[in-house]
């Protein structure tokens, strides 16, 4: 599969990169710096440029069989998300691309979630401090989820570093036990759900097992 990336340098998207090269498939990687991917460079084909520059976006997807973001909003840029999807879907949607997989937020509510408890009490807080950048993750939600793609907004909690475990929990609509997962493990995650085509249209949680 040839697989389009966005946000491959940060400390989420190397392992993602890192964890799809090591299972064949050939990569697009979108980098604003491309020096940040090292030697990981020879290996795949480096668009250097940003998510909300509509040329970069038309090159990196063009021979993409689907679209794999591990972006991260900066304060400089808390909306950074929604501002990509807008030019992203009509991008995509131009050359026939179909299938998305991205990282929201575990704070994010969608329809027919069953959170506990805490959960609702660790989400009320999210959304009530966690600033503009959370108040983002909404609307990158919809954006998608009034386009025809078949998009996936994974939902994991507090990210930490760390080797792969290989043990997640995942479910459509109740989060894990675990407040936390790490980045290798959530990167191995994004890579099973793409190649199987898991959770089209939704946006499942993940935590560490």
């Amino acid at each position: 599969m040839t697989i389009a990336v966005i946000g491959g340098t940060g400390r989420t998207g190397a392992p993602l990169v890192d964890e799809l090269l090591r299972r064949g498939h050939e990569l697009r990687v979108l980098a604003r710096s491309p020096e940040k991917l090292g030697a990981v460079t020879q290996r795949v084909h480096v668009v250097p440029g940003s998510s909300t520059e509509p040329a970069a976006l038309g090159q990196l997807l063009d021979g993409a069989d689907a679209v794999v973001s591990a972006l991260g909003p900066t304060k400089q840029e808390p909306d950074l998300h929604s501002r990509t999807a807008e030019l992203l879907i009509p991008a995509m949607r131009e050359r026939g691309i179909t299938r998305f997989v991205g990282i929201s937020g575990a704070g994010m509510d969608v329809p027919g979630d069953q959170k506990g408890g805490r959960d609702r009490a660790i989400s009320f807080l999210i959304q009530r401090l966690g600033g503009a950048i959370v108040a983002d993750k909404p609307r990158e939600y919809r954006a998608f989820a009034d386009s025809d793609l078949a998009f996936t907004l994974v939902r994991p909690p507090r990210l930490v570093d760390g080797a792969a475990t290989g043990r997640v929990v995942h479910d459509a609509h109740v989060p894990g036990r675990s407040s936390s997962i790490r980045r290798a493990d959530l990167a191995a995650f994004l890579a099973d759900v793409v190649e199987q085509g898991l959770y089209p249209r939704q946006a499942p949680f993940v935590s560490g097992a």
